[in-house]
């Protein structure tokens, strides 16, 4: 249904002339979007190289990403320019024989000249080389020809195909004769070209080229009105065709597209095989809305589609798209979305699914608070894995609350057919939405005077007699919609992962709130940018930057403006106030802080590319070259560049004055002889940059002494109990950290080949004494050793926000002269040479800060240190305002009891000795919701740039 609605609209549009405000730039004002790792909308095209090294996918989301098709690695997002609505969707994606470029378009550029756009990336840089444009429809298909010569579009309309040449765009032929969508088009190894489209019929052409287009044969398909997909077969006599309409698949003679055969698909009793592939080895396979046993799977024949059915492993919604693989077996795209790879013999081996919460059918469950600050979802289908986000303490709690929960109201007024239709109705008249408009979510006010209507593209407010009030676009479709019982709020649940807040009386956006599905970070947002987030949380969003028609967008994860953007005290304002511009007010009112009136665009980060070597080369020399592309959005010059391996600072030029307009640079690194990631983050004086990295493979020579030498590990252990103010006082802290201690020590000659530790308790941890160790700390730490920080006790943050580290000798009214600044603490971190591990257990209940003050928020200290620029990995005992537990049955706090059992032996869950950094995190996780009954959820974040690492094997 979605392929239909989707460019009936467009066609709608360009019949009636329908005026959307065009403008003939794309919009220079910064755009908040959702960052995953993953598409968080339907992929509905891919492609693959012949080397079959990359898979491209492309987006509802509006970006395409490079993938290592072998691992499943995300590599690079292309991000083309974007506007509101749909404009900037991808519909259809290719990536050239050679793997070089990339092409894609879809609703691309309407909204600014009237026409589509299809946009070239260089793959390697991500650079946007070119555009076609004039396309009168938009794209739904592209194929390159199988010597990378030619690219042919499928066009939305009555509008046909186009082919143009590969190296400038330049128009070669076309056919303009179609009486519907196109959807497909297909080279076969000579370099003929088919076509499907849904006026019914299947063309076929010459091979591209100065006499252009020429129409060999047009046939009705057989098995539907609707044909949807086109593959010929390895030696180009055959062609399959799959139907949006039908379960049927047929293969013609790729000579006229006369019938040949139909496989077996008898039992197929629903949906359909839209998306057809044959593979090298022989076989065909076909997948699309066909539903069995709650997926939709991929079906496989042998002999060509003459042999047994198989069914193989798919996805839970719709398969997209299908395509060979040079060994055997497919690669295949899913709305979900997700992508997957099926080996020769039909075992799926590699699945990359949607990393955000499914809110369909769970209408019921969307319970909301009385005042709408608590909200209770489930992560699934059908309210599956409930869970509860509290935006008064911002904490998300597995399981879904009813008590003082409400579902929405459905019945109180007399609204029909709100479910997955486009024509509801009140008292039995059809509501007003625009044509194929389709309605989901219903919620009436408490008053029972009015009704909220969420659809596919917007929320809907009308009075009891069905005049519309207000309505507002939204990001995707409004799957549930509840609304407060003060009548103040509306809030919504959308197919993009999100939960709105927006003001009953006008619709207008309050707040956002992003749940990911690891079920433990989550990230909560206003309309202005203003932010919170979990501990690793804060890359799950960041600022599209448009540059123009002609250039790529830049993208900025919000971290890189967190010392202006992260304000937990203005969101915890704004439902209150319904307002954010007042409720940023009296945040800077009770802080002191001034108003920050620097806008996104002002204090923008650098931007830095390696040119070369190329992600994944192999090198055989511990010396590397790399060429960098160094470019400045702002009007402030790059001044530093840092270079890391596998995480850790190698190298640091300061003093420069690199020109914002961009610029060239080459640099030497040093690696080791082994496999390794690179990464260089450029700074200005607004921030550091995001880091860009690269996998090298060593194909050089390897010494007997890398594998001998271990490396020593030094630790910084501090916990206070014994405060000397009577109201800090605490009664494992101290224990806690001679505890940590003595099993890290017991790990000498298993996988350290010295532990060095330094232990400062109560009396010994005074201001001084651990701004020593910690400088300690630096100067003896190599590049060869770990470095771990080891903090029990309280921590606090002071008015401004800022933490401090509570030493035995704290006053908690001086804290600037007795407390240890986070900024003592990160700067130690981030300098350290080896591998850098900070513990952290300080959010302990107590009067810290007098009676109005609970636990320190911990949130921004952990997301700081573990950013790629300053690089430590960070355990934390807690999230945001938590408290962290110690009980006398367990001997320690919940955190270290859990702590010194993963290191123990407990963590290895793979049996094999070694315990990593994932595994005692997950250790970590559980144990601890286990001792506090869910109280306690303690975190680990870990910068992208740092792999996962062995910290103790199990003695």
């Amino acid at each position: 249904m979605w392929r239909a609605i989707l460019c009936a609209v467009v066609v709608l549009t360009m019949v009636i002339g329908v005026d959307w405000g065009r403008a003939a730039e794309p919009p220079r004002e910064p755009i908040l979007k959702i960052e995953t790792g993953m598409h968080t909308a339907k992929i509905g095209r891919i492609g693959v190289d012949d080397a079959n090294r990359y898979l491209v996918t492309a987006s509802d989301d509006k970006s395409v990403r490079v993938w290592e098709l072998a691992t499943g690695r995300l590599l690079s997002v292309l991000r083309p320019p974007m506007g509101e609505g749909n404009e900037g969707k991808i519909y259809a994606v290719a990536i050239s024989p050679d793997g070089q470029t990339v092409a894609c378009g879809g609703w691309t550029g309407w909204d600014w000249e009237g026409s589509a756009y299809i946009y070239f990336f260089h793959l390697a840089t991500g650079e946007l080389t070119r555009r076609i444009t004039g396309l009168p429809n938009c794209i739904l298909h592209l194929s390159f020809s199988p010597d990378g010569a030619y690219l042919a579009a499928a066009l939305g309309g009555r509008n046909g195909i186009r082919v143009f040449r590969a190296a400038d765009g330049k128009p070669v032929g076309e056919d303009r004769d179609y009486g519907s969508n196109s959807y497909s088009v297909a080279f076969d190894r000579r370099g003929r070209l088919a076509a499907a489209s849904f006026d019914g019929y299947i063309r076929l052409y010459n091979r591209p080229g100065a006499g252009g287009l020429k129409l060999l044969a047009r046939q009705k398909a057989p098995g539907g009105k609707e044909p949807y997909s086109l593959s010929f077969s390895p030696d180009g006599k055959k062609l399959a065709v799959g139907f949006n309409d039908s379960t049927r698949v047929d293969v013609l003679s790729a000579a006229d597209l006369s019938p040949l055969y139909s496989p077996d698909t008898s039992g197929v009793d629903n949906g359909d095989l839209s998306s057809v592939s044959f593979s090298p080895d022989g076989r065909l396979y076909a997948g699309g809305t066909y539903y069995k046993e709650g997926q939709r799977p991929i079906l496989s024949w042998d002999n060509e589609g003459r042999g047994v059915r198989r069914e193989l492993p798919g996805s839970p919604d719709t398969i997209t798209h299908i395509l060979p693989l040079a060994a055997g077996g497919v690669v295949y795209g899913a709305a979900d979305p997700a992508f997957g790879v099926l080996d020769r013999n039909g075992r799926r081996i590699l699945y990359q699914s949607a990393q955000i919460a499914d809110y369909r059918a769970n209408w019921e469950g969307f319970r909301l608070s009385a005042d709408g600050k608590k909200v209770s979802f489930g992560y699934e289908w059908w309210g599956k894995t409930p869970a509860t986000f509290d935006l008064s303490t911002r904490t998300l709690s597995p399981g879904g609350e009813t008590s003082g929960l409400y579902p929405p109201d459905t019945y109180s007024l007399s609204v029909t057919d709100w479910k997955y239709t486009t024509s509801p109705q009140l008292n039995g008249r059809a509501l007003a939405l625009e044509q194929y408009e389709v309605a989901r979510s219903l919620a009436i006010s408490p008053s029972r005077d009015a009704f909220l209507l969420g659809t596919e593209w917007s929320l809907r407010y009308f009075d009891r007699s069905g005049n519309e009030k207000w309505r507002t676009s939204v990001p995707d479709v409004a799957w549930a919609v509840n609304i407060s019982r003060d009548g103040r709020l509306a809030v919504a649940a959308f197919g993009d992962g999100t939960i709105r807040w927006y003001r009953l009386s006008d619709g207008r956006e309050l707040l956002a709130f992003f749940p990911h599905k690891d079920r433990r970070r989550w990230v909560v947002w206003s309309p202005s940018g203003y932010y919170d987030a979990s501990p690793g949380a804060e890359e799950l969003i960041g600022w599209h930057l448009n540059r123009g028609k002609d250039m790529a967008a830049d993208f900025f994860p919000a971290s890189r403006f967190r010392a202006t953007y992260y304000r937990p005290d203005v969101l915890a304002r704004v439902l209150e106030t319904g307002d954010e511009e007042e409720a940023l007010r009296l945040a800077n009112e009770e802080s002191g802080r001034r108003r920050a009136e620097q806008a996104v665009a002002d204090i923008l980060p650098p931007v830095v590319t390696i040119l070369s070597p190329a992600d994944g080369a192999a090198v055989s020399q511990t010396e590397v070259t790399l060429d960098l592309s160094l470019r400045s959005p702002s009007d402030a010059p790059v001044t530093a560049i840092r270079t890391l391996v596998d995480g850790r600072p190698v190298a640091t030029e300061r003093g420069l004055v690199i020109k914002p307009t961009g610029d060239t640079r080459r640099i030497r690194v040093t690696i080791p002889p082994r496999d390794a990631e690179v990464s260089v983050i450029a700074e200005n004086r607004n921030a550091a940059s995001e880091p860009a990295t690269i996998r090298l493979y060593w194909r050089g020579k390897t010494t007997q002494e890398e594998f001998v030498i271990k490396p020593k590990l030094y630790i910084l252990a501090v916990g206070v109990s014994a405060y000397e103010e009577a109201d800090l006082q605490l009664v494992f802290a101290a224990k806690d950290a001679r505890d940590f201690a003595r099993a890290m020590t017991g790990q000498k000659g298993g996988l350290y080949r010295e532990v060095t530790a330094r232990i400062l308790t109560d009396r010994q941890a005074t201001k001084d004494d651990i701004l020593d160790g910690l400088d300690w700390l630096q100067k003896e730490t190599t590049s060869k050793d770990i470095a771990v920080v080891f903090l029990a006790g309280h921590g606090v943050n002071d008015q401004a926000g800022i933490y401090y580290y509570l030493p035995v000798n704290a006053n908690p009214e001086r804290l600037k002269r007795t407390g240890v600044a986070f900024s003592d603490i990160k700067n130690t971190m981030a300098s350290l040479a080896g591998k850098a591990i900070l513990f952290v257990d300080t959010c302990h209940s107590g009067n810290v800060m007098g009676a109005r003050r609970g636990a320190a928020d911990i949130n921004a200290v952990v997301n700081e240190l573990a950013s790629a620029e300053n690089g430590a990995v960070v355990f934390a005992s807690s999230t945001g305002r938590q408290y962290s537990l110690e009980e006398k049955a367990w001997g320690n706090g919940a955190f270290t009891k859990a702590l010194v059992e993963g290191i123990g032996g407990r963590a290895d869950y793979h049996g094999k000795g070694s315990i990593t950094i994932n595994m005692l995190d997950l250790y970590l996780s559980e144990r601890v919701k286990e001792l506090t009954g869910g109280k306690q959820t303690p975190t680990t974040t870990k910068p992208r740039t740092i792999p996962d690492f062995p910290i103790a094997v199990k003695r």
